[in-house]
């Protein structure tokens, strides 16, 4: 029988082991040696790396609400960055109904669903939201990234195909990338091409296939066709899977989303969804049939380990769904001041893209005169944030803006004239 013994370490290699060999117990068996590794220097290298190529994030601090208007970084500035579309983060009746929450239900959960976590508010939003959408039920997740990286996993495995858009966002990206199956993307938004990719996939023995899309692309403003979407889906056996996160509350009647904007209601498997934008609250969802509920709130990891809500969140998220469904005048509002917002930098000579939403591009190219558009707006009390490489392809820099329905005309004026001034400036127009 061979024993081994741990000899010991020095500072440039470790002895591993020597078998216990009474006869020649000075000769280690094995030596490993080891380089001394610099666990931290990369972390510095790219981040100025980032820095020299101006595609570092330089965050800036709001020391008020996320309003119309706002302070950041201790100026008051015009907000035309956030995703606060019907300006509901500020409703009295969505702060009233968190204060509510927290006086009887305490400031946190104290578990993740499954075991302690489920209280009455997690149930009534649930319920809620799914007469809203028009489902049979649907889930909250912690946020709309963990419903796509958590669900999409579970949806699709090894022997399966997931099609994705290949402008999808970066939460779907993970989703896609954590699942075992096979995986290819379709041109965007073009439902030609995509109807290629289901025809070639006739050809192999897929168990399942997944069709994944966002509904509103949230840096260009453009919608999916997701009526012929999925037609096509159902042509082929394909569920289909939509991130409505930018179309919820902006889309549709009463701002039910995108399979209400395409009359497509109970035909979408999976609708996905968050309240931190529209709503203006945070969370995420899934909406759809009772099995795939069932099935998401057994098999999801990011549902069953993250800890829940506070029962003060999801109040002021059902709160926001009641109030979109009495007062439309939010959702009017947030549509007449992206018309006249769009039409107005049209006017001057902008490029807005392809936008269809309130979110509405305007395009630079240059991702450091993207970067210095957005200071100089800034000097002119106007928050709107540059979006460069990585996010978009390095000559597709805009500056993204965002309406809010509680913008009045004369703010709209006011950022027109910003831009103008601005554009002027640097050559843009």
């Amino acid at each position: 029988m061979n024993l081994y013994v741990l000899l010991g370490t020095t500072t440039s290699k470790t002895i591993i082991l020597k078998r216990a060999d009474w006869s020649a117990r000075d000769k280690p068996l094995v030596e490993a040696s080891h380089s001394k590794r610099d666990t931290r220097s990369f972390l510095r290298e790219e981040y100025e790396r980032l820095v020299t190529q101006d595609l570092d994030w330089r965050i800036r601090v709001l020391g008020s609400n996320s309003g119309p208007w706002g302070v950041v970084s201790g100026k008051k500035t015009l907000i035309l960055c956030s995703n606060n579309y019907l300006n509901l983060t500020n409703h009295p009746k969505v702060k009233k109904a968190a204060l509510d929450a927290i006086e009887k239900y305490g400031a946190g959960s104290g578990s993740v669903r499954p075991i302690a976590g489920t209280m009455n508010p997690h149930v009534e939003l649930e319920e809620t939201l799914a007469r809203y959408k028009r489902t049979e039920a649907s889930l909250a997740y912690a946020t709309g990234f963990a419903a796509n990286s958590g669900l999409i996993p579970q949806l699709a495995a090894e022997g399966d195909l997931i099609i994705s858009d290949e402008l999808n966002h970066g939460s779907i990206i993970d989703g896609v990338r954590l699942s075992r199956a096979e995986r290819t993307v379709y041109k965007h938004r073009d439902m030609e091409n995509l109807g290629k990719v289901l025809n070639e996939a006739e050809n192999k023995n897929y168990k399942h296939i997944l069709v994944v899309t966002d509904g509103v692309f949230s840096m260009d403003g453009d919608i999916a066709p997701a009526d012929r979407m999925v037609e096509l889906a159902e042509e082929h056996g394909a569920m289909t899977y939509i991130d409505d996160a930018h179309g919820d509350g902006v889309l549709g009647e009463f701002g039910r989303g995108i399979t209400s904007h395409f009359n497509i209601e109970g035909r979408v498997d999976v609708e996905m969804g968050t309240f931190s934008k529209a709503f203006g609250v945070v969370g995420g969802y899934v909406a759809g049939s009772r099995d795939l509920v069932n099935y998401a709130l057994n098999k999801s990891r990011t549902w069953l380990l993250s800890a829940s809500h506070p029962a003060s969140v999801v109040a002021s998220c059902r709160a926001s769904l009641q109030v979109v469904q009495k007062e439309p005048e939010h959702l009017r509002n947030l549509w007449n001041n992206t018309r006249y917002f769009k039409e107005g930098l049209k006017k001057l000579g902008f490029d807005t893209g392809s936008s269809q939403t309130p979110i509405t591009p305007v395009m630079v190219g240059d991702s450091s005169k993207a970067r210095r558009m957005s200071e100089m707006l800034f000097e002119e009390k106007v928050f709107a944030l540059p979006i460069i490489y990585p996010m978009v392809a390095r000559e597709k820099a805009r500056i993204r803006t965002i309406m809010n329905a509680g913008h009045s005309s004369q703010d709209l004026d006011y950022a027109l004239n910003a831009f103008e001034k601005v554009g002027r400036v640097l050559g843009i127009i």
